[in-house]
């Protein structure tokens, strides 16, 4: 593999570098991060973590964008734990490209002010129209200063490049991480269930909420059985997410369930219904259930 201190090294001098992992689903992209990370700890700098794997999040909420300030390696197991996050709304990018974007983006930036380095995990969709839309405006927004691709064979030759046709960016490929062994599909879903049940449950309050405090706005008449057990972002008015938030409506009356109600003074809507009881989730077409399209 491609050691880590090579890539530290190819980072800029004086300002904060930013590098970001590409790779398809088990290649290690996370392991991969948590020994750079290692690494620039132990040449005295500072580091951040945005992971921005919807499904998979080693440090958010599913659905969510997470940064983390990474001061020991204890931070990279203890889940939904980050400092911040940001909602996007959906475990797939397939429908949400721009909210995925926009997410990753403005935690970089953030990152940027309070870090020396970096690190930017992304998701495992790294081919067709959706994963190579994504990492090329992922490549335009975050501005990453280098970026390496980790493939089992060549499965990562066409975005790459796509990306170095288009940004003047050091690009450096490697194998899959040879301690990351393929993973069973169940066990992932199984992973993010549990990961959604521990976002949502714990001291749970039942908030009563009107129609004014969503985002997208919902339009006039809508039945609000139509949002029951839609997933929601919990927001603070000052461009943060606090957490996640199931809706129910009983009949009478729409409520937000959520732990994060302290603060809460809008939500946004994602793109998937939650069974209150499993904890797992579908994928819903937020269009269709605004507009009351079956």
């Amino acid at each position: 593999m491609l050691p880590v201190k090579t890539v530290l090294d190819r980072l800029p001098a004086g300002r904060p570098g930013v590098v970001m992992l590409l790779g398809a689903a088990d290649t290690g992209k996370s392991t991969y991060a948590r020994e750079m990370a290692a690494g620039a700890r132990q040449a005295g700098m500072r580091v951040a973590y945005v992971d921005s794997d919807v499904a998979m999040s080693t440090v958010a909420p599913p659905a969510c964008v997470g940064l983390k300030y990474l001061r020991g390696d204890g931070d990279f197991h203890r889940p939904i734990e980050a400092d911040e996050i940001r909602f996007v709304g959906s475990t797939s990018p397939k429908h949400l490209v721009l909210q995925l974007v926009v997410a990753t983006a403005r935690l970089v930036e953030v990152a940027r002010a309070n870090a020396d380095v970096v690190i930017v995990d992304t998701t495992g969709v790294v081919s067709g129209v959706v994963g190579e839309t994504l990492k090329y405006h992922k490549m335009e927004l975050c501005r990453p200063d280098v970026v390496v691709g980790l493939q089992r064979g060549g499965e990562l030759e066409p975005l790459i490049g796509m990306l170095r046709r288009f940004f003047p960016v050091e690009i450096e490929t490697t194998l899959a991480h040879p301690d990351v062994m393929p993973s069973d599909p169940l066990a992932r879903a199984e992973v993010m269930r549990k990961s959604l049940e521990e976002s949502l449950t714990g001291e749970v309050d039942r908030w009563r909420v009107r129609p004014t405090v969503f985002a997208p706005t919902l339009p006039s008449g809508l039945d609000s059985a139509r949002l029951d057990e839609m997933l929601v972002g919990v927001h603070d008015g000052e461009d943060r997410c606090l957490g996640l938030g199931v809706l129910d409506y009983d009949g009478e009356v729409l409520r937000v369930e959520t732990n994060v109600g302290e603060g809460m003074k809008g939500l946004r809507l994602g793109s998937l219904r939650v069974d209150r009881t499993t904890y797992r989730a579908s994928p819903v077409n937020l269009r269709e259930v605004m507009f009351g399209l079956d």
